[in-house]
C-alpha cells in the first residue's frame, strides 16, 4: 500500500490518497481544538489514541451488522478506510442533556433523554455548523426522504450498541456526534468515532472523560484520553 497525494486535511485528521482505487488513508493526528477552532493545541500520542478508539469502535460496529468504512489499521495513527462520498451533515445522537442543549433550551444538564434526541447539523465551519430539520435536508437535497429515514435508523443502531458498550465499562454515552457517506447507494458510518468525538461520564462520579476536559479547562485531557482508550480497547476487561 503506498501513500499517495494529501486528499483533504481537517482539524485533526488528514485523508490521503493510496494506490488501490477506493481506498484511503486516514492520519490521525495531534492537534487538539475547541470553540471553532478558538483553541487549539498539540497533545503528544493524542492522534494515537483516537486512531485505537475509532478503530475499536468500528470494528464492534460491524461485528453488529453495522456498515462502516473501516478496512484496517496500518500503525497505530493510521487507517485504511473505504472511500466514501461524504454527507454534509454532523449527525448528534443525545442521551442526556448536556453541552449546547442545556445551553439553548430549557433543560438541565444531566436529564436524560428517552427516547434518545437526534440532531442534525448542515457541516459548514463558515456557517457555524447550523441546525437543520427535516423539511431543510429535502429541500437542500442532501438526503431523500428514504436516503434520511436510514441515516436515522443507522444513528440509534450505533447508539444501541455504544451505550450497552459503555455501560458494561461503567460509563455513561452522554452524546456522540457521527458522520455518513455514500458507497454507490449504500450508506456508510464514516469519519471517527473516539473521545473527541463522544461525550462521556464516569457512571459513579460524574467525571468528564473527553474533549470537554480540555474544552474547559478541567484537567490533564491526555491522561483521560490514555485511561479511557486503554478501557475501551480492553472491552471492560
Amino acid at each position: 500500500m503506498q501513500k499517495g497525494d494529501l486528499l483533504y486535511a481537517g482539524k485533526a485528521k488528514s485523508v490521503f490518497l493510496t494506490d488501490r482505487e477506493g481506498i484511503l488513508l486516514v492520519e490521525f493526528r495531534d492537534d487538539i481544538t475547541a470553540f471553532d477552532g478558538g483553541k487549539k493545541d498539540i497533545l503528544d500520542k493524542k492522534g494515537c489514541f483516537n486512531a485505537k478508539v475509532s478503530a475499536y469502535i468500528f470494528r464492534l460496529l460491524t461485528e453488529n451488522g453495522i456498515p462502516t468504512h473501516f478496512i484496517d489499521m496500518v500503525d497505530d495513527r493510521r487507517m485504511l478506510v473505504r472511500s466514501l462520498s461524504m454527507i454534509p451533515l454532523e449527525v448528534i445522537v443525545r442521551n442526556v442533556a448536556a453541552g449546547s442543549m442545556s445551553r439553548t433550551y430549557p433543560i438541565a444538564e444531566g436529564t436524560p433523554l428517552s427516547p434518545p434526541v437526534i440532531v442534525i447539523d448542515y457541516k459548514d465551519d463558515s456557517r457555524h455548523d447550523p441546525m437543520l430539520n427535516d423539511d431543510l435536508i429535502l429541500a437542500l437535497k442532501l438526503l431523500s426522504a428514504q436516503e434520511l429515514a436510514r441515516v436515522k435508523d443507522l444513528a440509534l443502531a450505533v447508539n444501541s450498541v455504544l451505550v450497552r458498550f459503555f455501560e458494561s465499562l461503567g460509563i455513561t454515552l452522554v452524546d456522540f456526534k457521527i458522520e455518513f457517506g455514500k458507497a454507490g447507494e449504500d450508506i456508510m458510518l464514516g469519519d471517527e468515532i473516539s473521545m473527541d468525538s463522544m461525550r462521556l461520564w464516569d457512571m459513579h462520579t460524574g467525571e468528564s472523560l473527553d474533549k470537554d476536559v480540555y474544552r474547559f479547562s478541567k484537567g490533564d485531557v491526555m491522561e483521560v484520553y490514555r485511561r479511557v482508550a486503554e478501557k475501551i480497547c480492553a472491552g471492560g476487561k
